[in-house]
C-alpha cells in the first residue's frame, strides 16, 4: 500500500459523505448522528463523549438500526490502550426454548427480546474516559427525539417492507409509533417526532441509567412485557448488564496491525479471511481480476465455515486459546485448498437461519488520536416490531442469536447468556498508533463488506471514498454468491458462474451489502479523514 496515494487522493464531496477536519471525525449513518458527535468534539469532548452522543443519537434516528432496547459493541483505543467492550445483551431469566416454540416468536413480538445493554454500555464508556457532563452528552438525542428529523427514503422503504410484520404483533405497539395513524409508512421528507423517547432520554440525562433499568422505566417494561405475555421482568433488568472490558484479537495484514472484536463478536472471521488473503499477491488482491472475486468467495465461504463449526465464548471455555483458531499455519493451510474450481468439498447448502440481522455501525476519533468504532443494533431491522408502550423504543429480537437445540453450543440459550454476534469493528494501526478505523452492518456480510473496505485500501491503495463505494460481493458456506449487478463486470460474473457458484443479482448499492463508516488519522499530513458508505443515509464530518 501507497500511504501518500490514500491520504492524497482523497475527495470529500458536497453531499457530507466524505469530509476532512483538522480536529477530529465521525462517520455514522445519519447525518443528525454525525453532527451529534461533531458537537461533542467542538465543546472539547473526546472520542468517547463523541461516540455516546452518536450511539444515542443513532437510537432515535435510525430506529430501524438500533437504540435504547438493543445492544452495542466496539473497539476503543484511548490514551496509549485498546480493549474491547462487550456490551452484549443478556437472555431473561424465564426464557426458555419451551416458551419460544410458536412459529416466528423469536422474530416478532415480545418474547423475542433481551435485556437491553446500550444505555449500560454508553453509561459504563462515559463514567470510565469521558470528560463532558453526562447530560452534555444526552442532549442531542434529547433534541432530535423533539424537535424531529426527516424520513428518508431508505426509512419508507423499510417501513413499507415490514409493514406486514408490524401488523402481526397483536398489540401493534411498534405500529403506532414508527408506522402513521393508516397504518402506512411515513412519507420521505416527513418530519418524524419521538416526543415520549425523549422524556425517556430526559429521565436518563436527570437520573442516570438507573431509572432505565431499576426505576420508573424499568417498571413500565414490566408491567408491558406481563400485559404481552412478554419473558423480560424487572428482576432481568435490576441486574444492569455492564458491559465487559476484553482483549482485541489482533493480526498483520501487509504489515499493518488490525485489531478487531472477540467473541461473542465476528472478528476472528475477519482476521482468518486476512491472514489466507495475505498468501495471495497484494497486486492481485488490489485489482480487479476475475480470479480475485473467486478467491474472495471461497476465503469468506472457509472462514464462516470455521466460525459455525468452532463457535467460541470466552466465559464458557476460558482455558482455550485464540492463537489455536488464528494460526499462520492453519490459515496458510486453508489458502492453499483454494483451486481454481469452486470446492465441492465444503456444504453445499446453508445452514438454516442465517443471513439474517441488520445493525448500524460508526467511527470516531478526536484529535489526540483516541478512537473508536462501534456497532449497535436491535437485531432484525425494527427489531421484534414491538415498542415499549409509553416509552417510544423498540424491543430487539436478538432470541433469534440463541442456539436452542444443541446444549452444548457455547451460545445455546440460558438465563443470563450472551446472544452470539457477527459485529466485527476495526481499528488498523501503522506504528502502534491508530491509523484507520471502520466497520459495518449487515449479519453475516459484516467481515466480508469490512474485508472488501481493507482490501481496496490496503492492497489496492484506495482513498477512504473509493473503498466504501466499491462494488461488493459476498458469497455464503453453501456457494450462493451476491453481488451488485450492473456494477460488477459481466466478464467476472459469466466467469463466475461457471464455476459453479449460486449467483443472486442484487441491486446498485445494495442495503444488503452492509454500509462501512470510516475514519482515519493522516499520516502524511494534519487532519482526519472520514469516509460513510453510500449504499445508506450517512455522513462524516469533523470539527475546525
Amino acid at each position: 500500500m501507497r500511504i501518500k496515494r490514500v491520504e492524497g487522493r482523497f475527495e470529500p464531496t458536497s453531499d457530507r459523505r466524505c469530509a476532512e477536519a483538522p480536529g477530529g471525525m465521525v462517520a455514522s449513518a445519519f447525518p443528525d448522528a454525525t453532527a451529534a458527535g461533531v458537537e461533542m468534539l467542538a465543546q472539547g469532548g473526546n472520542a468517547i463523549d463523541a461516540a455516546c452522543a452518536v450511539g444515542f443519537a443513532l437510537g432515535v434516528c435510525e430506529p430501524q438500526a438500533s437504540g435504547l432496547g438493543g445492544q452495542s459493541t466496539g473497539l476503543v483505543h484511548y490514551e496509549g490502550r485498546t480493549f474491547a467492550v462487550d456490551g452484549s445483551s443478556r437472555a431473561p431469566s424465564l426464557a426458555h426454548k419451551s416458551r419460544l416454540r410458536k412459529p416466528d416468536t423469536l422474530r416478532l413480538g415480545y418474547r423475542a427480546t433481551t435485556v437491553p445493554s446500550t444505555p449500560a454500555t454508553y453509561r459504563w464508556l462515559h463514567q470510565q474516559y469521558g470528560k463532558l457532563d453526562w447530560r452534555t452528552v444526552l442532549e442531542p438525542a434529547i433534541r432530535i427525539a423533539r424537535e424531529g428529523y426527516r424520513i428518508t427514503r431508505l426509512q419508507h422503504d423499510l417501513q413499507v417492507r415490514e409493514r406486514e410484520n408490524f401488523l402481526a404483533v397483536p398489540s401493534r405497539s411498534g405500529a403506532r409509533y414508527f408506522l402513521d395513524e393508516a397504518g402506512e409508512a411515513h412519507p420521505v421528507g416527513g418530519l418524524f417526532r419521538q416526543p415520549e423517547l425523549a422524556s425517556v432520554l430526559e429521565l436518563i440525562a436527570y437520573q442516570g441509567i438507573e431509572a432505565f433499568y431499576r426505576g420508573d422505566i424499568a417498571a413500565q417494561i414490566d408491567a408491558d412485557m406481563q400485559a404481552n405475555h412478554g419473558l423480560l421482568r424487572a428482576d432481568d433488568l435490576a441486574l444492569i448488564p455492564w458491559p465487559v472490558e476484553r482483549r482485541p484479537l489482533a493480526r498483520r495484514y501487509r504489515g499493518y496491525l488490525v485489531k478487531t472484536m472477540p467473541p461473542p463478536g465476528g472478528g476472528r472471521t475477519l482476521l482468518l479471511v486476512l491472514l489466507m488473503l495475505n498468501y495471495l499477491q497484494s497486486k492481485f488482491m488490489g485489482g480487479t481480476a476475475p480470479e480475485r472475486y473467486h478467491f474472495l468467495a471461497e476465503t469468506f465461504r472457509k472462514a464462516f465455515l470455521q466460525r459455525k463449526d468452532r463457535p467460541f465464548d470466552a466465559n464458557t471455555y476460558p482455558q482455550l486459546h485464540d492463537k489455536r483458531m488464528l494460526s499462520k499455519r492453519y490459515a496458510r493451510e486453508a489458502a492453499a485448498t483454494i483451486a481454481e474450481e469452486m470446492d465441492v468439498r465444503l456444504p453445499l447448502e446453508d445452514p438454516v437461519g442465517e443471513d439474517v440481522g441488520e445493525t448500524t455501525h460508526f467511527s470516531v476519533m478526536d484529535r489526540d488520536g483516541n478512537t473508536v468504532a462501534m456497532t449497535q443494533s436491535i437485531e432484525l431491522a425494527y427489531g421484534s416490531k414491538a415498542a415499549a408502550d409509553g416509552l417510544g423504543f423498540l424491543y430487539n429480537n436478538y432470541m433469534l442469536a440463541f442456539e436452542l437445540e444443541n446444549p452444548a453450543h457455547p451460545y445455546y440459550l440460558r438465563p443470563n447468556a450472551l446472544p452470539w454476534s457477527s459485529a466485527t469493528p476495526t481499528i488498523v494501526f501503522r506504528r502502534k498508533q491508530p491509523w484507520l478505523a471502520a466497520g459495518s452492518p449487515g449479519s453475516e456480510r459484516i467481515f466480508s463488506a469490512v474485508t472488501q473496505f481493507l482490501v481496496k485500501v490496503l492492497d489496492g491503495s484506495a482513498p477512504l471514498h473509493r473503498a466504501t463505494d466499491e462494488p461488493r460481493i459476498h458469497c455464503s458456506i453453501g456457494g450462493k454468491l451476491s453481488y451488485e449487478a450492473d456494477r460488477i463486470a459481466p466478464e467476472v460474473v459469466t466467469y463466475l458462474e461457471g464455476l459453479g457458484y449460486k449467483l443472486t443479482p442484487r441491486e446498485p448499492y445494495a442495503f444488503y451489502m452492509g454500509c462501512v463508516q470510516a475514519v482515519l488519522k493522516r499520516q502524511t499530513d494534519a487532519g482526519f479523514q472520514g469516509a460513510a458508505d453510500p449504499r445508506r443515509d450517512g455522513t462524516a464530518a469533523g470539527p475546525s
